[in-house]
């Protein structure tokens, strides 16, 4: 028997992605079974999943006109399924299986918990999304955010949960660490010099993540060599000293090569996993003020006003300008902090803790 059911958008690398991943094959390993359920393809995480023993079915359904159609398809799934909890990720995903909940038998014995991953989201793009999941708001048990943000975010935006739960995400340390020997390499392979100072940028091509404000500052410092890495990122015109590397599978190698990680969100980031991950890598961590970005980084980095290259280039500068042993130093600061706050075994367990308590609950009526 399934003991959690998660449904989600889409199983492309992201970081909601990443954690669903993260999460469900440690759950698997434990003993919980888990089985994924992408509302559209199967995507780069499908065959991660299943190789951790993970169960992975598709919908297929690739806009909101199928949605009908895929409702239909989800709602058959969970009766022939019949988990003992459903986790929902993200607006589409959590809306989806709240919907097909009210399709199938034991309803009432099956606790309902959604995953909030973002927080000050684009009214003009998911604005009428936000609304509907506000309305229903209080049909789960449980609602967990990632992010402080996001819990504020959406209470102020007419979410109403009969509870609300805050787990960061969990960041792998072992995978993201200091490597001297892939520091080398990926040094190599580009052609920067060992003292040259690497600045790397990890996201999509998206209005959200604001590119401009990485690459204005980047041009402002030509001394410094960055790494831009994430879809579409190579369609972006670079200033001579940035590369951009495109979707990349060997992120943890490419942070253990450079020495200051950069986030530049404007706006819906909720817990940034590129900065927590860079950090774990032992990088100095910048990052634009959204989000929980001060609560990652506290005092092992710096936070700058979001849109404002200006200020990036500075707070880039400032790091860039330490001596390389005070650098490590301050790197070897930013990786303690997530192996402290942030790390995978933590969020499981957080996570393993919910869904027991749900369970015991439901079976103690």
């Amino acid at each position: 028997m399934t003991a959690v059911l998660h449904v989600i958008s889409g199983l492309a690398t992201g970081g909601a992605e990443t954690t669903l991943v993260q999460l469900a094959s440690a759950l698997q390993a434990r003993g919980m079974p888990q089985h994924v359920i992408s509302i559209g393809n199967r995507g780069a995480y499908a065959d991660e999943l299943e190789r951790h023993g993970v169960a992975v079915d598709t919908l297929g359904i690739g806009s909101m006109y199928g949605g009908p159609v895929g409702l239909l398809r989800l709602a058959r799934l969970l009766q022939r399924l019949n988990p003992r909890l459903v986790q929902g990720w993200m607006y589409h995903g959590n809306l989806m299986a709240a919907l097909a909940s009210c399709f199938t038998s034991g309803r009432a014995d099956r606790p309902l918990l959604w995953n909030l991953r973002a927080s000050n989201m684009d009214a003009s793009r998911y604005g009428w999304l936000i609304r509907l999941c506000a309305m229903i708001s209080t049909w789960p048990d449980v609602v967990i955010a990632n992010s402080q943000a996001g819990v504020d975010f959406h209470l102020g935006r007419g979410f109403r949960p009969k509870h609300i739960e805050l787990i960061p995400n969990g960041i792998d340390t072992e995978k993201f660490r200091p490597d001297a020997n892939s520091r080398s390499a990926v040094r190599a392979e580009f052609r920067i010099s060992v003292d040259a100072v690497l600045v790397i940028h990890t996201a999509r091509v998206d209005l959200m993540k604001d590119h401009a404000a990485f690459l204005t500052a980047m041009e402002a410092l030509p001394n410094l060599r960055g790494l831009m890495v994430g879809a579409g990122t190579k369609t972006l015109q670079s200033p001579s000293n940035v590369r951009a590397l495109g979707l990349r599978y060997d992120i943890e190698r490419l942070y253990a090569g450079a020495d200051i990680v950069v986030s530049t969100s404007a706006f819906g980031e909720g817990f940034s996993n590129a900065i927590a991950e860079g950090m774990s890598a032992g990088l100095v961590p910048v990052a634009t003020d959204v989000g929980d970005a001060q609560l990652i980084i506290g005092d092992t980095g710096r936070i700058v006003a979001r849109r404002d290259p200006a200020a990036l280039k500075a707070a880039i500068a400032t790091e860039a300008a330490f001596a390389p042993a005070e650098r490590k130093r301050r790197g070897a600061k930013a990786r303690e902090r997530v192996l402290s706050h942030f790390s995978l075994a933590q969020a499981v367990d957080a996570y393993e803790r919910l869904y027991l308590s749900l369970e015991n609950s439901r079976e103690g009526r």
